[in-house]
């Protein structure tokens, strides 16, 4: 395939269980060195369109190619060609850290020095000098996640599925996991990613946004953050936030309004307008009351989205 031509494409791809739609008419392309990173939560979609990719669900519509091999009549040579690291730790635990990348690197096809030269290099980057030995289920949680990318990883393949891969593990390991990620990417491999969580979707070059099957949006975090108009997205801290929240809710020209741990987020149809908020939480008896236009999270950007779109069906 043409090295500027997209590695993964997917025309209105859908799968359904009876009457269910699990994935609903989703269209998207990934270009090759990038990461792309699919955010929802669960229930959303995200596994069931990365196991379409992959070669391992048929599609019940649609259409979608995986370095030019179509997911529907070439799964064979689709799963020869990716690396897959699947939502539910798929190393075996019995076996120690040695054993598990001699078992995968045999059903890659490597054998004898092939085999010894990817070892060192997922012992390398997995942090596993001296562990070697260690069973795989007395790894931490952190070991565990890197060893089993190393292990997608052994045959070297272009476009890398990760599906939730981080899930269970702590702050720390998910940054190193994610600095494995980059490294990746700049050897020009592929990142395809499922996650929830919305710090690891703003480390990818584009964010997928899916709720309840659909494909509600696809961009740059920049470009996603357009949705609302410039300088209208407010922070408010105050004392007793959950309490200030109705209130807040009440004001007119805010449109949203939630909690983000011990603060708010409103959304103003005018930045003028957090004059007047503040006005309805002090004369309620709030102080202090700090406002700060912000630019919108990703999260805020998702709830808007999801919003609208329950809005919609709800017409």
């Amino acid at each position: 395939m043409n090295a500027s031509s997209p590695v993964v494409t997917a025309r209105d791809l859908t799968c359904a269980f009876g009457a269910f739609k699990a994935v609903d008419r989703v269209s998207f392309d990934v270009q090759p060195g990038e990461i792309l990173g699919f955010l929802g939560s669960n229930g959303a979609g995200k596994t069931t369109t990365i196991r379409m990719l992959c070669g391992l669900l048929a599609p019940t519509a649609g259409k979608a190619t995986v370095l030019g091999y179509d997911i529907a009549t070439q799964g064979l040579e689709i799963k020869k060609r990716i690396g897959y690291m699947s939502q539910r730790f798929s190393l075996y635990t019995d076996l120690t850290v040695d054993e598990n990348i001699s078992f995968w690197g045999g059903a890659y096809g490597l054998f004898g020095e092939a085999i010894e030269d990817r070892r060192k290099w997922a012992i390398g980057i997995s942090g596993l000098a001296e562990r070697r030995s260690t069973v795989v289920r007395d790894l931490p949680g952190g070991f565990r996640q890197r060893l089993a990318l190393s292990c997608a990883l052994l045959h070297q393949p272009q476009v890398i599925f990760l599906d939730e891969p981080t899930g269970g593990v702590d702050p720390a390991a998910r940054r190193q996991f994610w600095d494995l990620i980059d490294d990746l990417v700049a050897e020009n491999r592929t990142v395809f990613v499922t996650t929830h969580y919305m710090d690891e979707a703003e480390r990818c070059h584009r964010i997928a946004l899916m709720h309840a099957g659909r494909l509600l949006a696809l961009d740059t975090l920049s470009n996603l953050q357009k949705v609302f108009p410039k300088d209208t997205v407010l922070e408010i801290r105050c004392p007793e936030a959950p309490k200030a929240l109705a209130l807040v809710q009440g004001v007119e020209g805010v449109t949203e309004a939630a909690l983000f741990g011990d603060r708010l987020h409103a959304v103003l149809t005018a930045p003028a307008l957090r004059t007047a908020v503040k006005s309805r939480l002090e004369a309620e008896g709030f102080d202090p009351v700090t406002l700060e236009i912000i630019p919108p999270s990703l999260e805020d950007i998702f709830i808007h989205i999801i919003a609208a779109d329950e809005a919609g069906r709800a017409k």
